[in-house]
């Protein structure tokens, strides 16, 4: 029989489609040695008992206590990584004040690498405690402080896809803050690509580098073009801002005379590895742009009621076959948790729906699957399930009502998608190795 690394006992919750969870009792997740979901063994199959006795003897076997539930780990697709200490802070201002007023500063300080080091290590504890196990990130213009990024991902064991931030446009990036010119911000990216690939070698961690061009605004047209053929000659992912605003799409049309989507699009930056956040102006146009490219969208609830002048349409984008995921914008949006995330994503689309958009609204089945399965799509990595040949990625929660409460399978399921916080999320596992622990063991 099979020596895994680990089997765990209980009741799965995991996305079966866009429109629907299953809740699975009474299983065993069987983990490999190389943290791959082997198998997961119904009670009523016949090795049942077998693959739970050898578990229980050799000390692989974890039992979930009555009352909590093994869900996938999310995958949060938009983190500025450096903004962490601002998160909460600010958010009545306008986009552009609030960068130039708030963002830039702090994320200048970057350049001191301890600094970089404290802020990280809190971020990323933080995003693990929240049953976060992959993430997104932009990193500083630094590439010290990505690389300190990278390793306390690596470190701490949260899977991740970092990009240095290449912003030279001196029109619209401040003087203390930016790359010197094209040349340099291609330079520097090119450089941590490198090193981060060496990063891997050495540690064998999921981190994996990313294109990461601001916005349109940010950049001139040689760092956009350049990095467009960066992205093509490592074949890499590639993430930015596409329609966040209206502001940032009247820039566009402004100076280029394209919408946002056009302009990203020019410059080979739409892929089907690119992630794109926000998304609340994109035309029916641009949604076919998006899934003709392949390219996913960033869906951030919580920062796109303060900065995005909409309401992303998710159904819209489902309906156009558009690739969707969550993203939590620290500090655009102020929490770290995809459940409030989540949250948010169903009351919004509620809004569209009192606006006049016909089946605008989502579910907690719809939101569930973005932060879960929508996620892992966009990054091309078999996560967001409990199945067979994807990722343990897992987290145990804790159903804190179970005991007043009613009992059906979905009611319980909406009870954790509104009611968990980071107190009742009590394991956190990122390809079968624990990450996190609330309960005080191992």
């Amino acid at each position: 029989m099979i020596t895994y690394q680990i089997v765990i006992e209980g009741t799965i919750i995991s996305s079966v489609s866009f429109d629907k969870a299953d809740f699975t009792p009474e299983v065993l997740i069987c983990v490999d040695q190389s943290g791959i979901i082997d198998r997961v063994i119904s009670a009523t199959d016949s090795d049942y008992q077998p693959v739970k006795q050898t578990a229980q003897q050799n000390g692989s076997y974890h039992r979930v206590e009555k009352g909590s539930y093994i869900l996938p780990g999310f995958t949060d697709l938009h983190i500025h990584a450096p903004q962490w200490p601002q998160a909460g802070l600010a958010l009545d201002k306008p986009l552009n004040e609030w960068l130039n007023s708030y963002t830039f500063p702090l994320e200048a300080k970057f350049k001191d690498k301890e600094y970089a080091e404290k802020i990280y290590y809190s971020l990323i504890k933080e995003l693990l405690a929240n049953g976060t196990t992959t993430g997104l990130f932009f990193g500083s213009i630094h590439n010290e402080a990505n690389l300190i990024l990278a390793k306390i991902c690596a470190k701490l064991g949260q899977r991740a896809f970092i990009g240095k931030v290449a912003m030279d446009n001196p029109d619209q990036t401040p003087d203390y803050y930016r790359d010197q010119n094209s040349q340099v911000a291609l330079k520097q990216t090119e450089a941590f690509i490198q090193k981060m690939f060496d990063l891997q070698k050495q540690t064998n961690a999921e981190i994996t580098p990313v294109i990461t061009p601001r916005f349109v605004p940010s950049c001139t047209e040689e760092t956009l073009q350049g990095l467009g053929q960066l992205a093509k000659k490592y074949d890499l992912p590639i993430q930015s801002h596409c329609s966040e605003s209206i502001w940032e799409d009247h820039y566009a049309l402004e100076h280029y005379h394209l919408r946002d989507t056009e302009v990203l699009d020019k410059f080979g930056l739409l892929t089907d590895k690119s992630v794109m956040a926000h998304g609340t102006q994109l035309s029916d146009q641009d949604l076919d742009t998006f899934n003709s490219r392949k390219t996913a969208i960033a869906h951030c609830p919580i920062s796109n009621i303060y900065f995005g002048n909409s309401v992303m349409r998710v159904q819209d984008a489902h309906q156009k076959n558009v690739k969707v995921g969550l993203g939590t914008d620290i500090s655009g949006g102020f929490s770290p948790s995809l459940y409030r995330n989540m949250q948010q994503s169903i009351m919004s689309s509620q809004v569209l729906t009192e606006q006049g958009h016909e089946n605008a609204r989502i579910s907690a089945a719809n939101a569930f699957y973005l932060a879960t399965v929508g996620g892992a799509n966009a990054l091309h990595i078999k996560s967001g399930q409990i199945k067979s040949g994807f990722k343990a990625d897992l987290q145990i929660v804790q159903d804190q009502y179970f005991n007043i409460s009613s009992n059906e399978p979905q009611e319980i399921f909406e009870r954790l998608i509104y009611h968990t916080n980071k107190e009742n999320i009590k394991k956190v596992y990122v390809s079968g190795k624990l990450v996190h622990d609330n309960l005080g063991e191992e």
